[in-house]
């Protein structure tokens, strides 16, 4: 019998650099999402400043990718108050702020959304408003940005369970059409 099941229907994919301020949330949201309170279909990753090797696999090989990719990141745009969780699709990053996302997110951006548009797979970013990245070697995040890593993993849970009610959905009209 060949088993096709891709062996991750969701990837959480935390980006960053911990010994940067609060460039470190991708990582420190996976650290508090751990790998325990999600379901086996689930991938819990901290990728570091290396997410593009990861895309480039899944570019090549779609068959592996997940049906749905989360990327958590840092951003700074200006006027939003530090701590704020954004989510947004790949085609709703503003073409002017595309540069503003952390440097390992570009031209990360421009991948995400052809993985999307040729694979049909879906793609979310949670980006958190930096509230300070130093230009040297300072680990820990910004109070307003420890505050936005539960709202981040709450973000992501529901979307967890967004995916598996719509596959119960799914498997019980194909299961009814018979």
């Amino acid at each position: 019998m060949n088993n096709s099941r891709k062996p991750y229907t969701v990837a959480v994919f935390g980006c960053g650099n911990v010994l940067f301020g609060d460039d470190g949330v991708g990582p420190r949201v996976i650290e508090a999402l751990g790998g325990d309170s999600l379901p086996d279909f689930v991938l819990v990753e901290d990728v570091g400043t290396g997410i593009r090797e990861r895309l480039f696999d899944y570019l090549l090989d779609p068959v592996i990718c997940p049906d749905l990719i989360i990327i958590v990141d840092a951003v700074d745009f200006a006027g939003t108050p530090p701590g704020t969780v954004l989510e947004l699709r790949p085609t709703e990053i503003p073409a002017r702020k595309v540069h503003d996302f952390s440097l390992h997110q570009f031209p990360t951006v421009n991948m995400l959304a052809e993985l999307e548009e040729s694979s049909g797979i879906e793609i979310k970013i949670l980006a958190v408003q930096v509230g300070s990245v130093p230009d040297y070697v300072r680990p820990g995040l910004s109070e307003p940005v420890v505050g936005a890593v539960e709202r981040v993993c709450e973000i992501i849970m529901k979307l967890v369970r967004n995916k598996i009610n719509r596959e119960v959905n799914s498997h019980d009209l194909r299961v009814s059409c018979y």
